[in-house]
C-alpha cells in the first residue's frame, strides 16, 4: 500500500473537510464527477466516488484507485491518500490538490504531500 500524507495549517480545518466531502458526494451522484475531476472522458467511468464525514473525519473512496483519510485538528486538516500504486496515488492527490486549492484559495491553502511507509494504523488523527 502506497501513502500520501498532507498537513494543511488552516484555521477552519473543519470546513475544508466538509466541503472536499460533500463535493467528493456530489461528484458520485452525478456527471459532474466528469474530465474536469478525474483527468478526462475514458476515466470517468473507471472510478466510483464514495464519502461520508463528520465535522472532525472523513473519508472518499475512489473504487479502484484507493482512499483518502481525513482528520481535523485544532488548526490543522491532515489528508492520508492511501493506494495500490503510483498512477492511482496521483490521480488521488491531483483531485484533492485542486479542490483544497480552489476551495482555500482566499485562505491560502498550501497542500504539501510527504510519503509515507504503510504501517497498517488506518487514517491519521
Amino acid at each position: 500500500m502506497l501513502i500520501a500524507e498532507a498537513r494543511i495549517e488552516t484555521e477552519r480545518p473543519s470546513r475544508y473537510l466538509v466541503q472536499l466531502c460533500k463535493h467528493a458526494a456530489s461528484m458520485a451522484g452525478s456527471s459532474h464527477r466528469a474530465h474536469l475531476h478525474l483527468g478526462g472522458a475514458p476515466a470517468r467511468h473507471e472510478v466510483q466516488v464514495d464519502a461520508e464525514w463528520s465535522d472532525t473525519h472523513g473519508t472518499v473512496v475512489f473504487s479502484s484507485w484507493g482512499r483518502c483519510a481525513l482528520a481535523a485538528g485544532a488548526n490543522t486538516l491532515t489528508v492520508r491518500i492511501e493506494a495500490t500504486d503510483e498512477q492511482s496515488l496521483r490521480r488521488i492527490q491531483d483531485v484533492v490538490t485542486g479542490d483544497l486549492d480552489r476551495f482555500g484559495r482566499r485562505d491560502g491553502l498550501t497542500v504539501s504531500w510527504r510519503r509515507s511507509e504503510a504501517t497498517g494504523d488506518g487514517p491519521a488523527a
